[in-house]
């Protein structure tokens, strides 16, 4: 018999890691509240949420968690960063004691400013707490489920649970790579969608190219920042779940959060933006995380201290250029300048 592997959360990426695991040669259950979703799943084998795809007809949707993780050897959660508490507390007593849990949602508590991994490691048994990877990486469902190369990062300290979700993730079309930093690897999939709205507020002031290079690369010198000062290794931030996820989301059509800022730039409010979205863009929620955070622990990071008073102060983004384009002079890469005595 196939072994089963459960998906928590009928999105567009959900699904799309459906697939790649259905294709892999597993009995993939996805889990959804949707009814709706659940029934156009299972008798059309379509998702609303990628218009035009075929599914597989092996793939199974239901409403029902139990019925979803029953027997599997790993949960996939993959609902927006706000629900993944929620879900936690509803998958305890459910899980089977060898079961890997894998997150492959992006983001920050807002309250609690816990990474996704440890919100859900703070719900579950003990027995758990080990067993909990991260994916993350530059990989847009749209792109995923139409078989496009894709390469994304799993992260644990324990290398063999890495390497088995590695293994279990990988085809010809999905490269898969591990890393033991599992802070760095959460926190570039999660940081990097306040700058994609940032990317995208530029676009919609139409400023060009320049603009977006000087946020994309100043803006992992920000997540870098606060990695490092949260016990994250710098190096990570140069990989995949870094610069690689940053760019893409920087710059693609696909991206939610950069859609998101186009529209702020193009002169909408942030609630006339929210309600023209069809999926949730989590830039501004971790946004409201980060900027506590980072003031918390006295982490220097303009833009996304800039894009919090866009969100939820109703700041100009034409002000915020000035603000931003105007700050005091600065070394570009400070720890060289000091380093040389220069």
């Amino acid at each position: 018999m196939k072994e089963k592997i459960a998906v928590i959360g009928g999105g567009s990426w959900g699904t799309a890691l459906a697939v790649v695991l259905n294709n892999n040669g597993y009995n993939v259950y996805l889990r959804d509240i949707s009814e709706k979703r659940v029934k156009e799943i299972n008798e059309e084998h379509v998702n609303s949420y990628l218009s035009g795809i075929e599914l597989p007809k092996e793939l199974r949707a239901t409403t029902s968690l139990e019925e979803a993780v029953k027997g599997a050897k790993a949960v996939v959660v993959v609902v927006p960063s706000h629900i993944v508490r929620t879900v936690s507390k509803e998958l305890k007593g459910l899980l089977d004691k060898d079961i890997v849990i894998v997150t492959a949602s992006k983001g920050i508590e807002e309250e609690s400013h816990l990474r996704m991994s440890e919100v859900i490691k703070e719900e579950l048994d003990d027995k758990f707490s080990d067993k909990i990877v991260a994916l993350s990486g530059p990989s847009h469902a749209e792109e995923v489920i139409l078989n496009h190369p894709t390469t994304v990062v799993v992260a644990n300290k324990n290398k063999e649970l890495a390497q088995q979700v590695q293994n279990m993730f990988m085809s010809d079309s999905f490269r898969v790579y591990t890393n033991p930093d599992i802070i760095g690897v959460e926190l570039g999939g999660a940081v990097k969608n306040i700058i994609a709205i940032a990317a995208g507020i530029s676009d919609g002031l139409d400023f060009g190219d320049n603009a977006l290079a000087a946020l994309i690369t100043r803006g992992i010198t920000e997540i870098k920042r606060l990695g490092v000062a949260m016990g994250a290794e710098s190096v990570t931030f140069s990989g995949l779940t870094g610069l690689g996820d940053l760019i893409v989301t920087c710059a693609s059509e696909h991206s939610r959060n950069r859609r998101l800022g186009f529209k702020i730039g193009s002169g909408k409010s942030l609630e006339e933006a929210l309600s023209e979205m069809e999926m949730v863009a989590e830039g501004v929620r971790t946004a409201k995380a980060v900027y506590n955070l980072s003031h918390k622990l006295d982490i220097e990071m303009p833009i996304v201290d800039q894009m919090y008073k866009i969100l939820f102060e109703n700041k100009d983004p034409k002000l915020v250029v000035s603000d931003l384009m105007l700050r005091g002079a600065k070394y570009e890469i400070e720890s060289i300048a000091m380093e040389k005595e220069w």
